[in-house]
């Protein structure tokens, strides 16, 4: 492999892996705008195992903004990326991320809480195509593994 080869590699790599922490801030931040425009025109997202729908990048998008009104504070961390480039003609043109989330969030309304009601975790699939514009999502597909949902019990007064 020239330099030249591990060089563009290696920004291919920066790049994909750009593109998935600016996923998990559109999310975070409810930025609808920019997630839409993470993904190729027919760009898909299924949450269906977190308990979400399947769709297209703007009706998922509506769909989350719409959802996650419910928390107050979001806080995805992606860990554990693993790329992995499919070369044609020489040239990477897609690429596969796998890689783990845990996503506490917070319940709105909830003023007096210093820590997450709510906390996920599981495995993201990303497939990606490079376009004109640089990498894009053409698939996310979320694999939720465990969830810890709010205590229904109040909490002890302590004195």
């Amino acid at each position: 492999m020239t330099q030249r080869v591990e060089l563009a590699t290696v920004m291919d790599r920066l790049a994909v892996d750009a593109l998935v922490t600016d996923y998990a801030v559109a999310v975070d931040d409810g930025d609808w705008e920019a997630y839409r425009g993470l993904f190729t025109a027919d760009g898909r997202a299924d949450y269906r195992s977190a308990g979400g729908i399947e769709g297209d990048a703007q009706h998922v998008a509506a769909w989350l903004a719409e959802s996650l009104r419910l928390f107050s504070m979001r806080q995805h961390l992606i860990v554990n990326r693993r790329i992995r480039f499919d070369v044609v003609d020489q040239d990477p043109d897609t690429a596969r991320v796998q890689a783990d989330y845990i996503n506490p969030m917070r319940l709105a309304g909830d003023t007096s809480a210093t820590a997450p009601d709510f906390v996920c975790g599981g495995r993201y699939a990303f497939a990606l195509l490079r376009t004109d514009d640089g990498w894009r999502l053409r698939e996310v597909v979320v694999r939720e593994k465990w969830r810890r949902l709010p205590d229904p019990r109040p909490a002890p007064v302590i004195n």
